[in-house]
């Protein structure tokens, strides 16, 4: 799959060229479980931040210890392959921890995102970031969307 790099090792290197390039990385993350207009939406805006869009995946493992046994709904190399294809997406990679501590240390971007629903002092990573020059920015949401909405749409829509 272009840009989808699952080797830790591989990513690190990637972003370390990044660097010598001078070209300011851009980092989130998230579960992309059923993509829609508001993942769009504030992936693109990420993009629009800095020169390199990373966008880490939650493992299918991962998911299901934060979101419960029924999820995720597509499994990761799905929603690594179609998070990929995006315009504004230029790396995808994936983690198996509950939380992207780990690979924002290991990568250590110079733009760590979240939605606006995320306040800066709670954002993980934020600490590593900044301490090594970087910066913490919210994305404000335009499109009200989440996979959970969908979800409990679809089931009211079906509920016989």
């Amino acid at each position: 799959m272009k840009n989808v790099i699952t080797n830790r090792n591989e990513i690190i290197e990637i972003r370390n060229n990044l660097k010598i390039q001078n070209r300011t990385v851009v980092f989130t993350n998230g579960c992309f479980d059923i993509l829609h207009a508001g993942h769009v939406d504030y992936l693109t805006k990420a993009k629009e931040i800095g020169d390199i869009l990373i966008v880490a995946v939650n493992s299918d493992n991962s998911v299901k210890r934060l979101k419960g046994n029924k999820r995720p709904i597509t499994n990761e190399q799905e929603r690594m392959y179609v998070l990929s294809q995006l315009k504004a997406v230029d790396f995808v990679t994936i983690f198996e921890e509950d939380t992207p501590a780990q690979i924002i240390d290991d990568l250590i971007p110079d733009i760590l995102v979240k939605g606006a629903d995320w306040s800066l002092d709670k954002i993980i990573g934020r600490e590593t970031v900044e301490k090594h020059g970087g910066s913490v920015k919210n994305i404000k949401f335009e499109i009200n969307q989440s996979t959970s909405k969908i979800i409990e749409k679809i089931f009211e829509l079906y509920k016989e």
